[in-house]
């Protein structure tokens, strides 16, 4: 039997940065650092990973059923050779099948999409974490609705596959105003993480459901997210570990010099 693995709600950088080091110098390192050592968290190799990432939304959750997804370059303005980067993880039909299964039996729609390619809020964040690109890859995409009550029991029907050697990470941003992404964003993303840390790490998982529940009233929550997308894949992995204690295993009050950013696991590391 598969030890029990935690979930991950991890903010995943701007862009293609591990494929851009020669642009953007050390201001990733921290959040390197702290991918690279999930793996030591979780002690083993997982049999696949499952990413709710905050670049696929629709009516209906989505799930990629592909064996070998391409790659989607979602993002503007960067280097020319960002563009042709290439991460070939194959992906996992069965495991696919498997997570439309446990949604459906939920009560939620749910569609297979078999030509969903990788987007940069899964390959950038995977690439640190497994640079070979040997782990199997599935995506599930969030809803467009942004129900944080749904995505928390989605998070809840997906809990069984812990049990079966499935990592799940949640990848979003814990502050995404790209309006005000830098200097003027310190004051919004800095009450807010401020918010989020407490919630995550002091509160009781029972109060931290309410809380996450209830985020737009946290302060600067509709500054720090003018739209919800990049955090909504946190009520998911939340969802998944509802009865566990989370762990913040990544922040920095300095991120691109200004903004405060964090990432959390939910349940216990590895002995």
């Amino acid at each position: 039997m598969s030890p029990r693995l935690p979930t991950y709600f991890v903010s995943h950088g701007g862009g293609p940065w591990p494929f851009m080091k020669d642009h953007v110098g050390a201001a990733y390192d921290k959040l390197e650092q702290s991918l690279v050592d999930i793996r030591r968290q979780i002690g083993v190799r997982p049999k696949a990973v499952l990413v709710i990432t905050s670049h696929w939304e629709g009516q209906e959750f989505m799930v990629s059923s592909g064996a070998a997804p391409g790659m989607i370059y979602d993002y503007g303005g960067f280097p020319a050779h960002t563009y042709q980067i290439q991460y070939p993880a194959p992906g996992d039909p069965a495991l696919a099948a498997r997570v439309a299964q446990l949604i459906a039996a939920a009560g939620h729609p749910v569609k297979l999409d078999a030509a969903r390619g990788f987007d940069h809020g899964t390959f950038s964040m995977l690439y640190p974490i497994y640079p070979d690109a040997d782990m199997p890859v599935v995506q599930l995409s969030i809803r467009d609705d942004y129900d944080p009550q749904a995505h928390m029991a989605i998070g809840r029907a997906l809990a069984p596959l812990r049990d079966e050697g499935i990592l799940i990470i949640g990848s979003g941003l814990s502050y995404h105003n790209l309006r005000a992404f830098g200097p003027q964003g310190r004051a919004a993303s800095h009450a807010f993480d401020a918010w989020l840390q407490h919630t995550m790490v002091d509160l009781t998982p029972d109060q931290r459901q309410q809380a996450l529940l209830h985020w737009s009233a946290a302060p600067s929550a509709r500054v720090a997210h003018p739209r919800e997308d990049h955090l909504v894949p946190l009520m998911v992995a939340a969802g998944a570990a509802e009865h566990e204690a989370a762990t913040s295993v990544y922040h920095e009050d300095d991120f691109f010099g200004s903004l405060a950013v964090s990432s959390f696991r939910f349940g216990a590391a590895a002995a």
